[in-house]
């Protein structure tokens, strides 16, 4: 691998080019100049033992700056095709053709067997259908165009997936586009970040390496809000380089716009990174510290302006004039981000969620059911299978980036993008070891863009110096280290390709010893090892990601909670679709074999026995449910469960194959009573709840909102969700669903779901559905359809009381 140091020439890829010079940059006295200073060549080969540590990351130019403003957009489109297939006129001519390779590969991959995942999260699919009908649905992000109750979280990343429905139709495929195209823009957003400061090289294997993590090529396959945001947050690590290389308020503002609208994705999620970014620019931006502080309070205006002005519109209207706030107690957006979805999900004081009012935290190591925290919770059981193959490395590097910057300028860029990148995966990754609240393995591909780049920017600066012992040294241990970690996850998953596991690791070590020596042959067979030792430790640090990847396009994903890869020996409950904590997710279960499978941490304890469920994580002592599908579940007892006991049965994975998902059926016909995965609806269910739709607002009602999406998915008319989706808040009291129902609005009543109608009173949150259940139940004469229970609300009561 090698660059130049030299100022490109100045030969520009827009007709008068020359009449666009790149804009002078204003200095301070602390920084010095800013202005990209023209370095000396590098000196010839041979005389590498003499060059400085310097030149592990030359100075370089700027990338060349294109006209501005609307004269020159003829210009622009005119030339846009060439533009595009060539890119920097001093790139080599290999450089755009393999970029372009680069993102048809991610796309041809995270297209690959899309619609195997069906509908996905049902609970956001749902949301996309009425959305795709109701424009005050889509805007409010309603789980029925009715709009009765919210999804838990901000509508922007259901509005990309409502607008392909409404364009294509609703399917799986249109759902699930939108999502692979961000996957393919986050790509192309860390090779240009990655690209403007270091060599193509670099920008491809960061690139490569982001493509195929394994938990980037489940999420940028799945319909949860987490692709939208790792693309915004991309754009604003970008757009903070940016700003950072040249004091610019206009790439400044552009980072406020994509925090806001990342807030508008997923909260406060997205403000993990921004204090990083803010201070990165304080200290780094080539500018007077005043003007620093006043480009940031731009960027902050921006910023509030984006994502704020959803919030005023929902805060400021009636509560009568939209639906209810799904995943609040009290209809309120600012409670839900910062209770449920913000501070609680740190401390694990999460109302209404499983084991909320701080049952989050009754396991072991701070984590409770969400598995222990500490240091190392993102390298254990199956999350290390996640996101880990590549930490190591990038934690290597950023130390060994930061290193080699020291005695750089205030204002380098080389170190800028260290920190930038560096700093998002700090804060996020201590984040997630941390929290006590809510934790899902899926959560881990926010670190994907910042390990990537990580890797590329460090992998180029070693590589370029590799001729030098030390360097050489560090780059062998960084390889080692890669290999060695990737055979330990494999063997986590050790029936799964088991030949690659040695074969990561003996390439690897050989790679690693050939860098070592290559630099110690001088001429062509030096450079000829080099390069093919290079191509091996490149080979064996993306084998078992790329492994994983192609294991998870190839496998349907749906319900609630899920995972990339293989069934590993440790974590997860149930493999794909489960919960994390234990040797069985649940404090107390085993994974294995689905034997000895207590749950004491569960909310009121109690334990269960069971047969059957091989291959790590047959769970046939729940209720209906067996892991891979194949045994026979025996009597299950939970004294504590809501419900008391249950009879278990043959039950098929929820997780779009068999063997592969999480909480089998049962309890309504989906995991956990429809809390984690949907119910599956008969087209007799489907047909019957479609007569007469047209006469009510709801043609049913059902506790929980995956419950709700699976019959509203199955029928095409909206479905009332009571209680969210825990079933536990208090969207709808019993005298208001019985005035509903004595207004004609609702159909029926479908038995089931929401830990089986119980609602939220063991975890936190209101009893309101449990209510509403109780009352239907001893009103109403129950309808047995298939494997489902209806009420008929229009019916003539059992006895009086409605």
């Amino acid at each position: 691998m090698t660059t130049s140091s030299s100022v490109p020439p100045t030969s520009e890829p827009w007709p008068d080019a020359a009449n666009y010079p790149p804009p002078a940059v204003a200095a301070d006295a602390a920084a010095g100049p800013t202005a990209w200073p023209e370095a000396a060549p590098l000196p010839p080969a041979g005389a590498e033992r003499e060059r400085p540590a310097e030149t592990l990351f030359p100075p370089v130019a700027l990338p060349p700056a294109g006209p501005k403003g609307r004269a020159s957009w003829a210009g622009r489109l005119r030339t846009l095709p060439a533009r595009t297939w060539r890119g920097r006129p001093d790139d080599p001519r290999w450089v755009r053709p393999a970029f372009l390779g680069l993102l048809l590969a991610t796309a041809v991959l995270y297209f690959w067997n899309l619609t195997a995942s069906g509908w996905a999260n049902a609970f956001y699919s749902a949301a996309v259908q009425a959305g795709s009908v109701s424009w005050k649905a889509m805007f409010f992000g309603s789980s029925d165009s009715a709009n009765f109750i919210t999804v838990d979280k901000p509508p922007l990343s259901l509005w990309p997936m409502a607008l392909s429905a409404r364009l294509f139709g609703l399917s799986s495929f249109s759902v699930l586009a939108p999502q692979v195209l961000m996957g393919v823009g986050t790509v192309a957003t860390v090779y240009a970040t990655v690209r403007r400061r270091f060599t193509p090289l670099a920008g491809l294997v960061a690139g490569a390496a982001l493509a195929l993590t394994p938990v980037a090529a489940l999420m940028f396959r799945f319909n949860n809000p987490d692709a939208l945001l790792v693309l915004l947050l991309t754009l604003a690590a970008y757009g903070t380089v940016r700003a950072t290389e040249t004091a610019s308020t206009r790439w400044l503002v552009f980072v406020g716009v994509m925090f806001g609208l990342g807030f508008l994705t997923k909260t406060l999620q997205a403000f993990l990174v921004l204090p990083a970014f803010a201070l990165v620019y304080l200290v780094c931006a080539p500018t007077g510290p005043g003007r620093r502080f006043l480009q940031l309070l731009y960027g902050t205006l921006a910023m509030v302006a984006a994502g704020g002005w959803w919030v005023a519109i929902v805060e400021l209207m009636p509560a009568s004039a939209r639906p209810y706030i799904g995943g609040s107690q009290d209809n309120s957006f600012l409670s839900l981000t910062f209770g449920y979805n913000g501070f609680g999900r740190i401390t694990g004081d999460e109302t209404g969620s499983v084991g909320g009012g701080g049952g989050g935290r009754a396991g072991g190591g701070g984590g409770g059911m969400w598995g222990s925290t500490g240091i190392t919770r993102l390298f254990d059981g199956d999350i290390g299978g996640q996101i880990a193959w590549l930490m190591p490395a990038a934690l290597i590097l950023l130390l060994f980036g930061l290193w080699a910057t020291r005695r750089h300028p205030r204002t380098d860029s080389a170190r800028i993008g260290f920190l930038v990148w560096g700093g998002w995966l700090l804060s996020t990754a201590l984040t997630f070891s941390f929290m006590s609240g809510i934790f899902h393995q899926y959560y881990t591909v926010a670190l994907v863009p910042a390990v990537a780049a990580l890797v590329g920017m460090g992998a180029d600066g070693l590589w370029r110096a590799r001729h030098r012992l030390p360097y050489a040294a560090v780059l062998a241990v960084t390889v080692a280290v890669t290999a060695w970690w990737a055979h330990q996850l494999l063997g986590r998953s050790s029936q799964f390709v088991p030949w690659l596991r040695n074969a990561v690791l003996i390439g690897g070590v050989l790679a690693a010893i050939a860098l070592l020596l290559a630099g110690r042959i001088p001429g062509r067979p030096g450079r000829r090892i080099a390069a093919v030792a290079g191509l091996t430790a490149l080979a064996a640090g993306l084998a078992g990601p790329a492994a994983y990847a192609l294991d998870t396009v190839s496998t349907g994903h749906s319900g609630s909670i899920v995972t990339a890869g293989p069934a590993v020996r440790s974590g997860g409950f149930g493999g794909r679709g489960g919960f994390p904590g234990g040797a069985g997710g649940f404090p107390g279960g085993n994974r294995n074999g689905g034997q000895n499978g207590a749950f004491p941490g569960f909310p009121g304890g109690g334990t269960g026995t069971g047969t059957g469920g091989t291959n790590g994580g047959g769970m046939p002592n729940f209720p209906g449910g067996t892991r891979n599908g194949t045994g026979t579940g025996s009597t299950g007892t939970f004294p504590g469960f809501p419900g008391g006991t249950g009879t278990g049965s043959t039950g098929e994975s929820r997780d779009g194959r068999t063997g592969r998902g999480g909480f089998g059926g049962g309890m309504g016909g989906g995991g956990m009573g429809g809390l984690l995965n949907g119910a599956r609806v008969s087209s007799e269910v489907a047909d019957l709840l479609k007569q007469d739709a047209g006469k009510y607002t709801w043609v049913a009602a059902a506790v929980g909102s995956q419950n709700q999406a699976s019959y509203q998915l199955a029928s095409g008319e909206p479905v009332m969700a009571l209680g969210g989706f825990n079933g536990s808040d208090p969207s709808l009291s019993l005298d208001g669903f019985k005035q509903l129902v004595k207004e004609g609005k609702v159909h029926w009543f479908i038995g089931g779901g929401g830990f089986g109608g119980m609602g939220g009173g063991s975890m936190g949150g209101s009893n309101y559905s449990s209510e509403i259940t109780s009352w239907v139940e001893s009103t109403y004469t129950a309808k047995t359809v298939g494997s489902t229970t209806l009420y008929d609300l229009t019916a003539a009561p059992k006895s009086p009381g409605l």
